[in-house]
């Protein structure tokens, strides 16, 4: 993207799944540099001395700072002279969420405010945020604080609109596909010791997409954000059932145990509300959801609807469009982590 030549990026989260595909996408362009902001030293110390062994000549580009986005001051210190952030920070495994929500508070919430608020006062031009399709119905507390997220996002960027300086957006996406903490590194790893995968309910559905979807959708967010928007991408699905049978088509067959949903899990996942699609632009491969502009004058809550109001059906991992089996390998074999296990096989 030419707006980002001599431009200075910064990744929250840097270290986690999606700053290693936003890193590896951007680098090779005419950035200047990128800068990585995580708490995990050792993480960091990995990515730095992978850099330097696989892209020598581009390694200079990238720095790397120690900070937790719940610290304001961390986050002050590393925005000046940056011009796009990507916020990808956060605490997204369900089960820690249920058992700390106040955790999920302090990173989710907290600290995507004090991301925002610290942008807007260094001048940055432009923030993607990125959430997550749990955040539409929220059930479980890392969902909900995610929800938070959102509306902290356009709180922000109506505040940022209104001062005429940076632009805020957000992007909302179903299950990365081999992210840290999701289902398929599970199964792979109990398939290679021997065990039967462990499925929560077959006819569950879950949204699939990988790294590289999931970057198109932040670039396309990037590129016709206006502040406040939500940028939806249209994603296959997969029943868990045929997920597990896809991936001991390719690493073996040792049997399914079935244990019942966990607490906090849908049936399905919702990327897309029926409120939200009812005010949604069709922009091909994804939806853009405007921002609710109405202003502070209260009553108008109370007072002013919209009588033509029609609802759509809710965009679900259960009305897209369902991948069989041999679509579902042929998904899985696109991720970098499947290509490498199934190497280390060989």
């Amino acid at each position: 993207m030419s707006t980002l030549n001599g431009a200075t990026l910064l990744i929250t989260g840097g270290t986690g799944s999606f700053g290693h595909a936003v890193l590896k996408s951007f680098l090779s362009g005419d950035v200047s540099e990128i800068r990585i902001f995580s708490r995990d030293e050792k993480k960091q110390d990995d990515m730095r001395h992978e850099l330097q062994r696989s892209q020598p000549d581009l390694a200079a580009k990238v720095k790397f700072y120690i900070g937790d986005v719940r610290d304001p001051d961390a986050v002050r210190d590393v925005m000046p002279g940056v011009d796009y952030v990507f916020h990808a920070a956060a605490l997204k495994q369900v089960p820690s969420c249920e058992f700390f929500p106040m955790e999920a508070v302090k990173t989710n919430i907290i600290g995507t405010d004090n991301v925002l608020r610290c942008a807007v006062d260094a001048g940055v031009k432009k923030v993607v945020c990125l959430s997550t399709d749990k955040a539409a119905y929220p059930i479980n507390a890392m969902g909900i604080s995610k929800a938070m997220m959102e509306h902290v996002v356009f709180a922000n960027a109506r505040v940022a609109a209104e001062r005429g300086g940076t632009v805020i957006c957000c992007t909302r996406y179903g299950n990365v596909m081999c992210s840290r903490g999701s289902v398929i590194p599970l199964f792979v790893d109990q398939i290679k010791n021997g065990l039967p995968i462990t499925v929560t309910n077959p006819d569950m559905t879950r949204f699939l997409m990988n790294l590289d979807e999931a970057v198109e959708l932040v670039k396309f967010a990037f590129e016709h954000a206006e502040p406040g928007d939500l940028f939806i991408q249209k994603a296959d699905a997969s029943t868990i059932g045929d997920l597990a049978k896809a991936v001991q088509k390719l690493f073996g067959d040792t049997g399914v145990n079935i244990i019942g949903t966990r607490h906090g899990e849908k049936l399905f996942e919702t990327l897309m509300t029926s409120e939200e699609r009812a005010r949604s632009e069709d922009m091909g491969n994804y939806f853009r959801v405007r921002a609710d502009n109405r202003d502070l004058n209260y009553d108008k809550f109370f007072t002013d609807g919209k009588l033509d109001e029609t609802f759509a059906e809710s965009y679900t991992s259960h009305n897209t469009r369902l991948l069989d089996v041999d679509e579902i390998v042929e998904k899985l074999l696109t991720a970098d982590y499947i290509k490498q296990q199934l190497n280390e096989r060989n």
